[in-house]
């Protein structure tokens, strides 16, 4: 079952999604293949620290963020990944790595892959390491309101 959070979110505001369950995966690109979605439209969701903040940044499944190039993008050299201890507490009904990209229901900004914009859906983690949500991404911009950019680099 979707995180509480999530779940409620999205009931609340009529949001068109599929709940796709499989055998449980730690890695995005696990996940993908186990839920039967492409890389391209899985969301990668990683924790990091931009001047001290927690922040969401949100790549395709076959993506990685390069740190380097996210300080160039933001202008601060002040941007580091997340220990799960810094953000565990953060997404108390959701197991740790498989927090949904909403980071405006644990308020965080959200900066997203132009890659997954451009996409006409989106999957993601839904709370648990054995369940996937699948949206519009439109659906998905419109509630979220994420920060288009030019993040993620081929693994």
């Amino acid at each position: 079952m979707p995180s509480s959070t999530l779940k409620s979110f999205l009931d609340s505001r009529g949001a068109t999604y599929d709940s796709i369950t499989h055998a449980p995966a730690i890695s995005a690109q696990d996940v993908a293949l186990l839920s039967h979605v492409e890389q391209r439209d899985f969301a990668k969701t990683l924790i990091v620290k931009i001047k001290g903040e927690l922040t969401m940044v949100v790549v395709p499944a076959d993506r990685k963020v390069v740190l380097a190039d996210l300080r160039d993008l933001l202008g601060t050299g002040d941007v580091s990944f997340a220990t799960e201890a810094e953000f565990r507490d953060r997404f108390p009904d959701c197991e740790v790595g498989a927090m949904p990209p909403f980071g405006n229901l644990y308020g965080l900004p959200v900066y997203v892959s132009r890659e997954l914009a451009d996409e006409p859906e989106i999957a993601f983690n839904a709370g648990t390491h054995r369940e996937v949500i699948k949206m519009p991404y439109a659906d998905f911009a419109r509630m979220v309101r994420p920060i288009v950019a030019d993040v993620g680099v081929m693994e």
